[in-house]
């Protein structure tokens, strides 16, 4: 089985060639070479190179006597440079990955199945035991592991407290009261709330509905429908039918929401702890609130982060299994969560002091058992490309442009039974 590109896939790898140096170049580090002696090449997020990595890094050098050539990327420059490197059969050591590439890459025989390391090493890593449910299951496929998950993080609200306070406010906990509180606070050049342009902050949404995104025994897509219709029109009624919302911009940047937060033009804002540094560096002064997820027919949100992988001809796969173990230990965790406030997939770490005795992150630690996965079952159709273009399209279309959330549904539905059937 193997597991069809999409097309800005296909585009991405036809410039490939021609693309790879740059990158490279952006990166500052030089291409990829798995098998040259003394060197260990990863693909990593450029914004998650943390102190505490650093010194697993300098660790995992001193024990193996390798010299770590850490790349750095955005993710869609890091894709297309695996892609790359997929049809050259020239792979790094370890990649890290933004969630969902690693049962793609499984299916299209790409990741190397971990699971005679976690056999060998699980128990005494802790492993699955330790880390959340949703996390070993999103990197899984066929009953093996392929990745094992690095950051966990959430979808909730962040609110102002100052704003709620003045207008006589509690947090909202349901659709209900946050409809009202926002309209409450929509005032004086202020909006209640700020919502996401991009497509993912749909989710939480439809989780909170009880809306299943695909059922692959059924073949029913988004249902119950009309539980899906009026997760959509919720969201699009804030902004064209209330006006408690501005307009989402269309583009690349999902910082909108919280620019809009942090100049104290917006009183809500529903995103994750990656908005908590941005906020505490640009508007010190904001009392900042955060709420546990809201509730409709249910209290869910959005599972998140990032996991890691080795590519399934990375020629030395002990040494990427030793580096795996050593940055997924519980005190790495503590001191990442100390030195940036990321949140965790272990079960532990949400007990760790840096987590109880910080407000922000108690919180979304808290959040987390109601995360959810709403792209697994997509994903192993070896289909999530297409299905996220046309989710995109769909978003976009009933949140910006105010079409009809049913209409635009049906238009959903109709092209995502074309390729996942």
């Amino acid at each position: 089985m193997t597991s069809p590109l999409s097309r800005r896939d296909l585009l991405r790898l036809a410039g490939a060639a021609a693309a790879v140096p740059v990158l490279s170049a952006c990166a500052g580090a030089p291409p990829a070479q798995t098998a040259a002696p003394g060197t260990f090449t990863v693909y990593w997020n450029a914004g998650h190179d943390y102190q505490a990595y650093r010194k697993v890094i300098a660790e995992f050098e001193q024990a193996n006597k390798v010299k770590v050539n850490l790349q750095k990327y955005q993710w869609p420059d890091l894709r297309t440079r695996l892609l790359a490197d997929f049809a050259s059969g020239t792979v790094p050591d370890l990649v890290e990955e933004p969630g969902g590439w690693v049962q793609e890459f499984a299916i299209s025989g790409n990741a190397r199945s971990l699971q005679d390391y976690v056999d060998r090493d699980g128990a005494a890593m802790g492993f699955p035991a330790d880390w959340r449910p949703v996390t070993v299951e999103r990197n899984s496929y066929q009953g093996k592991v392929y990745g094992v998950q690095l950051h966990l993080t959430c979808n909730t609200l962040l609110y102002n407290k100052a704003m709620l306070r003045d207008a006589g406010l509690e947090p909202p906990t349901t659709w209900e009261e946050f409809l009202a509180a926002a309209q409450k606070l929509t005032k004086d050049g202020v909006y209640g709330v700020a919502l996401n342009q991009d497509y993912t902050y749909v989710w939480p949404w439809l989780t909170q509905a009880g809306v299943t995104p695909y059922d692959p025994k059924t073949g029913k897509i988004m249902d119950p429908v009309a539980d899906a219709v009026e997760a959509l029109r919720f969201q699009a009624d804030l902004v064209h039918k209330y006006k408690v919302a501005p307009v989402p911009v269309s583009s690349t940047d999902y910082s909108g929401p919280q620019k809009l937060f942090s100049a104290k033009r917006a009183a809500m804002i529903l995103t994750g702890p990656w908005d908590l540094d941005p906020i505490a560096k640009t508007s010190p002064d904001i009392e900042l609130g955060i709420a546990p997820p809201l509730k409709h027919k249910e209290q869910a949100t959005q599972a998140a982060g990032v996991s890691m992988f080795v590519p399934a001809k990375a020629a030395r796969p002990d040494l990427s299994w030793d580096f795996i173990k050593r940055i997924t230990d519980l005190k790495v965790e503590q001191a990442a969560t100390k030195e940036t406030g990321m949140l965790m997939p272990r079960v532990s770490w949400a007990d760790l002091p840096e987590v109880r005795s910080n407000e922000a992150i108690k919180v979304f630690a808290d959040a987390l058992p109601y995360a959810q996965d709403s792209s697994q079952q997509v994903r192993l159709t070896g289909q999530l490309g297409k299905w996220e273009e046309q989710l995109k399209v769909m978003y976009q279309q009933i949140l910006i442009q105010n079409e009809p959330a049913d209409a635009a549904l049906a238009k959903f539905t109709q092209a995502a039974e074309g390729f996942l059937k």
